[in-house]
């Protein structure tokens, strides 16, 4: 092996000092920068007083901040004007358990729409979601546990459903069940009315029975993004969904289902996004009913 020495060495070491220092900003910005991506949903079921309805799509804080007291993720909010904010679960994390952090997301966000909220794996895990449930119920957030409820916009109406994340039923022994879980819940909550639904569900892996129970569209998240994003191929990994996750960020059809997975804002077990920025979705309900 050819050991370089001497002025070749005081030449590359410049470079190699410029590379690490841009690659560490670039590493530190793609982790602390939050992206908003603009999705329009159409349908023909989505009612005429509906077309417009604009919906942001909240994942996986992790306890994770974004200015002091989460402002510049509340402001980011905030400049989407949204009717209703929709919370899809692990707002907290198990392994960083600053529960103050999900607090101030929750302060602010409450003054910028209605909240609607399910859990993820992670509040299913520690004793603190048992002061944030309580904290969310005080300050006027609707926590959907298996349940579902009716949203009102000028004369017309659709349906919300939330589901508990899985792991509140099942432990790790028991995850494949989920499915059976979900689907055995979803048929007592879902009704056969015409009513334009919506479903929040922490588990993107789960498609397939949400198709199957003719949800017209589902919010999730879970999947970090898969975490490393690479060119031409997409996430790495996802929990639930091993390398190369089939839903990891973005808008997916199956039959009349469409669903959208969030990339989330925070962290867990892997403490780094890589080519993979915190995300806001921005969801937008275009009716193609006459206007």
């Amino acid at each position: 092996m050819k050991i370089i020495k001497g002025k070749k060495c005081k030449t590359i070491l410049p470079y190699l000092s410029i590379i690490l220092v841009t690659s560490s900003v670039w590493l530190y910005w793609g982790n602390v920068s939050i992206q908003k991506t603009e999705i329009n949903i159409n349908s023909e079921k989505i009612p005429a007083s509906f077309n417009g309805f604009r919906i942001i799509h909240v994942s996986d804080l992790h306890n994770e901040e974004f200015g002091h007291n989460q402002n510049k993720l509340l402001r980011a909010m905030k400049e989407s004007s949204p009717n209703l904010i929709a919370v899809t679960g692990d707002l907290i994390d198990s392994r960083h358990t600053d529960l103050q952090k999900a607090l101030d997301f929750i302060n602010g966000a409450v003054d910028i729409a209605p909240i609607y909220y399910v859990t993820g794996n992670h509040e299913s895990r520690i004793h603190q979601y048992e002061k944030l449930k309580k904290h969310m119920a005080e300050t006027g957030v609707i926590t959907l546990n298996n349940k579902g409820t009716t949203i009102k916009w000028g004369v017309d109406s659709i349906r919300l459903l939330g589901l508990d994340d899985p792991s509140f039923t099942t432990n790790y022994n028991l995850s494949g069940r989920n499915a059976a879980i979900i689907d055995a819940k979803l048929k007592t909550m879902k009704n056969e009315s015409s009513h334009y639904t919506i479903l929040l569900s922490h588990r993107p892996e789960l498609f397939h029975v949400y198709a199957d129970n003719r949800i017209d569209l589902v919010l999730s998240g879970h999947a970090h993004g898969g975490q490393i994003r690479l060119p031409l191929v997409g996430g790495l990994f996802a929990p639930n969904q091993g390398f190369f996750p089939k839903y990891s960020e973005g808008l997916y059809e199956k039959n009349q289902t469409k669903m959208v997975v969030s990339r989330g804002l925070g962290n867990s077990l892997f403490p780094v996004r890589i080519n993979n920025r915190p995300q806001l979705v921005v969801i937008t309900l275009v009716s193609q009913q006459d206007l």
